[in-house]
């Protein structure tokens, strides 16, 4: 399958989870996420929208573990501009269907202050290639975190798939984080 046919296939599935499976997968990845994130001295996370994984509540989770909780702030094509989670009631609507932090907006290269990345897939296989929305954001945000630095992308068990399509601007993820499996190492070969 291409891309689009991925994609297509993992959004048309998503829809068609129900609201009380969501909800105990979101309790697994929560606590899933904790543990990963136990001692990190910061972490970047995302605000999961429409029918991504994971919930507010993973955020929170996040927050007890790390100082630091930084998620996307999205705007021109490019790296992302990070703000810090504080909390839910600090979060508003945003352009491209997301919602984002109201405090200071940092620059793109604050990432490099995580010690654990979190980011949001349709899918990843077991080499670590992760396939997005298309836009290219994470692709390019990727590129400033320091080697070495675990990058998680968080999928429900079925997302994990042996092999997507790749193409030379994708960057790798080291592990996946899916509700029933928890934290998976992918073979970044």
């Amino acid at each position: 399958m291409s891309k689009e046919e991925w994609r297509r296939h993992v959004l048309t599935r998503r829809r068609s989870i129900g609201a009380e499976q969501r909800t105990e997968e979101s309790k697994k990845l929560c606590h899933a996420a904790a543990e990963s994130a136990r001692g990190a001295t910061g972490v970047a996370a995302y605000v999961p929208v429409g029918s991504e994984p994971g919930s507010l509540d993973l955020l929170d989770a996040l927050r007890r573990e790390s100082p630091v909780v930084l998620v996307p702030v999205a705007r021109e094509p490019g790296p992302l501009h990070w703000a810090e989670y504080t909390g839910r009631t600090t979060l508003r609507a945003a352009p491209y269907g997301l919602s984002e932090p109201t405090g200071p907006v940092l620059d793109p290269a604050s990432v490099k202050s995580c010690s654990l990345v979190f980011v949001p897939a349709l899918a990843v296989d077991l080499r670590g290639i992760r396939l997005g929305r298309g836009a290219g954001f994470y692709d390019m945000t990727l590129d400033l975190v320091d080697s070495g630095v675990p990058i998680i992308a968080i999928v429900r068990d079925e997302e994990l798939v042996e092999k997507l399509p790749e193409e030379p601007h994708d960057r790798r993820s080291s592990h996946a984080l899916t509700p029933n499996r928890g934290l998976v190492a992918l073979n970044r070969e």
